[in-house]
C-alpha cells in the first residue's frame, strides 16, 4: 500500500493533528515562493508543490517541534525551509534522470526547459536558506546546511555508481543517505534543536529520521520489483529497466557465481537487455534471497527508528511517529 492510499494511516494521523501548523506552512510556502522579477519561478515551483505529494517532510519538523514542547513560531519556517530543499532536489533530479512525469503530472522540465527546472530549483536553494536564518540559530543554519551538501554529495555519488557491478552495500547506503535520509533526519534533528531539546533527545530525533528515510527507501526499492504500479507510482521493474543498482540487486551480484555476473553484466553495466530480462532478474533474486535479506534490512531499520524515540517525551505525537516508522515498511510484509 503506498503512503498516500488510506485513511487514518501514521501521517495522514499526524496531519490531522498538526493541521493548524501545517496550514501556516503552506501559506508561507506560497508567501516566499514568489518573485517580483521573474514569474516562471512561482510558475515552475507551484506546478510541482500543487501536485500534492504527503509533505512528510516539514511534517516531520513540526511533529518534532511539537514532541518537544515547541511554541514558538520558528518550527514553521524550518518546515517550509525543509520542504523547498526537498522540491529543488526534485526540480533537479528530473533534469538529471530525464523525468517526463513525476506524481501523475507532466515534470516541469517537459512542460518548461531544463535551463528553468535547474534555475527554479537554485532559487529555492537560496530561499531556503534565506528562510533558516530568519530562526537566528547556527545550529539550525549548520545542520540543513550539511544536509543540503549531502545530499548533492549523494547525488554525484550515484552518477559514479551507477551501473558499475563493483558497488557495495556501504556505497548503496552513502547514496541512500545522500538521496532520502540526510533531509528526513535534518528534519527531525531541526525540530528538536528549535524547541530547546537536550543533546540526547536532538541525537535521538536525529537517529529517528535517518532510520526512517533509510528503511522508506529499500521498501522503495523492493516494491519495484514485488509490488504493484500503482503502489510505487511508476511501472514495476523501472529500476531494472533503468539500470539501477538498488539493494536487492547489490545483494544478488555479491552472491552471483559466473553464468549469473554475466547476466547482470549484461542487463546492467552494458545495457543490453532482452524480453524475459527482468524475470530473469527475480529468479536470480529469489534464488539467493535478495528480496529477503533487503527486507529484513529495511524491517531493522524500522526497528531502529523507534527505538530511538522511545527516551523521547510520552505524548500522542511519538506514537504515531513510532506507528509511522512501522507502516514504511508495511508496505513489503
Amino acid at each position: 500500500m503506498g503512503l498516500d492510499e488510506a485513511a487514518q494511516k501514521p501521517h495522514d494521523r499526524l496531519n490531522a493533528w498538526l493541521a493548524a501548523d501545517m496550514a501556516a506552512v503552506d501559506e508561507m510556502i506560497a508567501a516566499r515562493m514568489v518573485s517580483q522579477h521573474a514569474p516562471r519561478i512561482p510558475q515552475i515551483t507551484a506546478h510541482l508543490v500543487g501536485a500534492g505529494g504527503k509533505r512528510l517532510r516539514p511534517l516531520l519538523t513540526i511533529a518534532a517541534a511539537r514532541l518537544c514542547g515547541y511554541e514558538g513560531p520558528y518550527h514553521i519556517h524550518l518546515a517550509a525551509t525543509v520542504e523547498f530543499i526537498h522540491t529543488a532536489t526534485l526540480l533537479h533530479d528530473d533534469v538529471i534522470d530525464e523525468s517526463t512525469q513525476r506524481r501523475g503530472r507532466p515534470t516541469a522540465n517537459l512542460l518548461w526547459d531544463n535551463k528553468s527546472s535547474v534555475l527554479v530549483g537554485d532559487y529555492l536553494f537560496a530561499r531556503s536558506f534565506q528562510l533558516m536564518t530568519e530562526t537566528g540559530s547556527m545550529r539550525v543554519m549548520q545542520i540543513l546546511s550539511n544536509a543540503s551538501a549531502t545530499i548533492s554529495e549523494g547525488e554525484v555519488l550515484q552518477l559514479t555508481a551507477a551501473q558499475d557491478l563493483a558497488t557495495t552495500e556501504a556505497i548503496y547506503l552513502q547514496v541512500v543517505r545522500g538521496k532520502t535520509a540526510a533531509l528526513f533526519s535534518a528534519a527531525t534533528e531541526v525540530g528538536g534543536v528549535i524547541a530547546g531539546a537536550n543533546d540526547a533527545q536532538v541525537q535521538a530525533l536525529f537517529t529517528y529520521g535517518d532510520a526512517l528515510g533509510i528503511a522508506f527507501q529499500i521498501a522503495d526499492d523492493l516494491l519495484d520489483y514485488g509490488g504493484s504500479a500503482a503502489q510505487i507510482g511508476k511501472n514495476v521493474g523501472d529500476d531494472f529497466r533503468e539500470r539501477k543498482l538498488t539493494l536487492p540487486v547489490i545483494k544478488a551480484i555479491a552472491a552471483a557465481d559466473a553464468e549469473e555476473r554475466a547476466f547482470w553484466d549484461r542487463t546492467i553495466a552494458k545495457g543490453q537487455q532482452a524480453e524475459g530480462d527482468l524475470e530473469q532478474a527475480l529468479a536470480i533474486m529469489a534464488r539467493h534471497g535478495a528480496m529477503e535479506a533487503a527486507r529484513a534490512d529495511a524491517l531493522a531499520w524500522s526497528a531502529k527508528a523507534k527505538a530511538a524515540i522511545a527516551e523521547l517525551p510520552e505524548h500522542p505525537i511519538r506514537g504515531m511517529l513510532s506507528d509511522l516508522a512501522d507502516y514504511v515498511v508495511a508496505r513489503i510484509s
